[in-house]
């Protein structure tokens, strides 16, 4: 059983609009991925003991995991909402989440430090797109992640701001699955690789985007910034499926595109080991 007190659930549902039943705007299945890169089958009779929706499908994850698993799991869904709200323009009751990271501290025994570095912030930042010589990549592939970028910045000047996600969201998967390719090794061994049910690490061509950021992470590929926002863009890339944007009201706008290529471009950078 995880330490979070009444009110410290209290502070929580609210943040993630629990009352309603969901938990921020996770579909069924955006849910059960988020909870499987931690290796939680959420969906699982275990955490049904009050019913099936996802709110209380959490409630009983709190009620049944101790800090230690419950803590990095709130920590991974915090920086996902402050990045949404930042990345659709929705206002972000700053009070209400500085109150549940200080609870996501407390229970973490003060091992995880939240990022709180704004979008605008990020956009900010000065970003150079490397060499593309210098990633891990065939050369054929980076011929293709060539074409892609300059499409991406066609659309981005074009107003499409949907395909630049898209193409973003593409290009980076592709990337870091080179560099899993090429540094077998460390990916494999790393703590966060996905494992099937007999703990033997998947193959590459199983692990969804979001596995190869958090493993690239890991490993020290990717800086903590950039694994922050390139979820943000990783949750926008799988609204390539009508159904899912329909569920989340997602509507992406030129602000949303400029920050996924700044990810992509900081990304990119982190990767050739530029910055």
């Amino acid at each position: 059983m995880s330490s979070l007190t009444d009110i410290d659930k209290r502070y929580l549902e609210k943040l993630f609009g629990m009352p309603s039943g969901y938990v921020l705007d996770y579909s069924d299945a955006t849910y059960g991925e988020f909870f499987g890169r931690h290796n939680i089958d959420i969906h699982g009779r275990k955490y049904q003991t009050y019913g099936t929706s996802k709110a209380k499908k959490m409630r009983a994850f709190w009620e049944q995991e101790p800090d230690k698993i419950v803590a990095p799991v709130l920590n991974e869904m915090l920086t996902a909402h402050e990045v949404d709200c930042d990345l659709n323009d929705k206002p972000l009751d700053k009070r209400l989440f500085e109150k549940c990271s200080e609870i996501i501290t407390k229970i973490s025994g003060g091992s995880i430090t939240t990022t709180t570095e704004t979008v605008d912030a990020f956009l900010e930042r000065e970003f150079t797109i490397p060499n593309l010589d210098r990633l891990p990549v065939e050369p054929m592939v980076a011929s293709i992640i060539q074409a892609r970028l300059a499409e991406a910045r066609k659309a981005l000047n074009a107003g499409a701001s949907l395909s630049v996600i898209f193409l973003c969201g593409s290009v980076l998967e592709g990337v870091l699955l080179g560099v899993a390719q090429s540094n077998p090794v460390k990916f494999n061994r790393s703590s966060a690789s996905p494992k099937d049910e007999h703990g033997k690490v998947r193959p590459y061509h199983q692990w969804t985007l979001s596995q190869f950021i958090d493993v690239a992470c890991d490993v020290g590929i990717l800086k903590l910034d950039v694994k922050k926002f390139s979820h943000g863009l990783r949750d926008f890339r799988n609204y390539i499926h009508p159904y899912e944007q329909m569920a989340s009201g997602f509507a992406p706008d030129e602000h949303t595109a400029k920050v996924c290529f700044q990810v992509l471009k900081a990304a990119l950078a982190s990767v050739a080991g530029t910055r």
